[in-house]
């Protein structure tokens, strides 16, 4: 008998709160940088049977203007190979660049997360879409938008092959024979590419997921391909219900051309949920929050997620009808789309953006989070959700403690993990490796 579907929710990681201010609130958080921070919202996922924790990353800093998770950040591998030893059953993402990165380091390292946490390892995919990136690793231009995605292609097939290039059982370890390793089941890669050389083979054995779970959120055409060729979590960014179902339909429509079928990629939009014990309390902690707004950092961030500098334009006039950049094409398209539908002015949209960076924001009691996600998941728009709360711990601490059992109770999620590793709790096959 088929099991029934059980929806996915992820918890993205900002020490400082995903809200621009969520550290201003009473007992929040206010580091991005210290472990025990960390170690507290793994253990809360961990208590509230998420599938992930994912940590974003960036490769270039603004002092001034921006959110405190982007000013600070800690680098996303070294925290997760720190949470592998306080966690047992939470999947570890981080976010590495494939445009500013290198195949054999990176399949090195996720292959290393993966077998120091026995199989909870995720990589999630980025390409840069910030050009202040160049000037840190000594490039003198950024590459442009499409041409980073052709790098990236290039980029986790050379990762995949490497990851393949020992068999499964090519480590013998019999101290009666001396032998250690089969070489006949270590193999080179021998990859000679438009972009990367890479001989292989890779330093250490296969690791216990085959391949360690892949993570994209491409929003562009090139992107949506690269994820539906690639990817077996996407992060969406969507604002309307409608608007999600279509993305859902379109992206899940894409997975055949790639021999893949739709079980085999979860969509999980983000969402920040301000929860309350009742939904007017949860409406004035979000008040409470866009309170502490200062327009120059909203605008800044407004300029960093539509690609186009609104810092000289009036803010109550309608939001300009830009033309598409070569930034996030995510958060672009979905941000002025909303504004176009909902007929914004740059300040609505600036208290949209500075709330979640542009995400979903919803407001209300355990009862009515719980429904807006249960009709999300029910109709066709989502296979889960990453969720992003303001501030941690008090409103991570609220969804997994009255928001998760409202969906267990609803037959919607897990009460218990299902296996030790994220793809068998994701539902995922094992990748069957290179053969003898």
């Amino acid at each position: 008998m088929a099991q029934p579907r059980r929806m996915r929710l992820a918890v993205f990681v900002q020490g400082t709160g995903n809200h621009i201010a969520g550290w201003r609130m009473p007992g929040a958080s206010a580091s991005n940088e210290s472990l025990a921070v960390l170690q507290n919202i793994a253990a809360t996922a961990e208590r509230g049977l998420f599938d992930l924790l994912f940590i974003s990353d960036g490769l270039a800093t603004k002092v001034r203007g921006d959110h405190p998770s982007f000013v600070t950040r800690t680098e996303p591998m070294i925290a997760m190979a720190a949470l592998s030893a306080t966690t047992r059953h939470v999947g570890l993402g981080a976010t590495i660049s494939t445009t500013y990165s290198d195949p054999y380091t990176v399949a090195r390292g996720f292959a290393s997360l993966d077998n120091i946490s026995q199989g909870r390892a995720a990589w999630n995919i980025v390409t840069s879409s910030n050009a202040g990136s160049a000037a840190n690793f000594s490039r003198t231009e950024h590459p442009e938008h499409d041409k980073r995605y052709e790098i990236a292609e290039e980029f986790v097939d050379v990762v995949k092959g490497l990851w393949d290039c020992w068999q499964d059982d090519a480590v013998v370890r019999d101290p009666a024979t001396g032998v250690f390793v089969d070489p006949a089941k270590v193999q080179p890669l021998n990859h000679k590419g438009r972009y990367f050389q890479v001989v292989g083979p890779l330093s250490m054995s296969r690791s216990p997921s085959g391949h360690p779970v892949i993570i994209q959120a491409g929003a562009s055409e090139a992107g949506q391909a690269f994820a539906a060729r690639t990817a077996e979590v996407v992060f969406a960014v969507v604002q309307d219900l409608a608007e999600a179902r279509q993305h859902y339909a379109a992206f899940k429509g894409l997975l055949p051309k790639y021999g893949r079928t739709e079980a085999q990629c979860h969509v999980l939009p983000g969402v920040m949920p301000f929860i309350g014990r009742t939904d007017q309390e949860a409406r004035d902690l979000l008040a409470e929050l866009q309170g502490h707004l200062d327009a120059s950092n909203a605008l800044t961030l407004v300029s960093a997620r539509i690609g186009h500098d609104v810092s000289g334009l009036p803010l109550d006039a309608p939001v300009p009808d830009f033309p598409p950049t070569d930034m996030s094409h995510a958060f672009s398209r979905t941000l002025l789309a909303a504004a176009r539908r909902e007929e914004m002015t740059l300040r609505d949209l600036y208290n949209l953006i500075a709330a979640a960076r542009g995400h979903w924001v919803i407001t209300g009691s355990p009862m009515r989070i719980a429904d807006i996600l249960e009709e999300w998941f029910t109709t066709g728009a989502a296979d889960g959700f990453n969720i992003l709360p303001p501030w941690f711990p008090g409103q991570f601490d609220a969804f997994v403690d009255q928001v998760v059992p409202e969906l267990q109770r609803r037959g919607l999620f897990r009460t218990a993990y299902e296996g030790t590793t994220l793809r068998e709790n994701l539902g995922l096959s094992r990748p069957p490796g290179r053969q003898g």
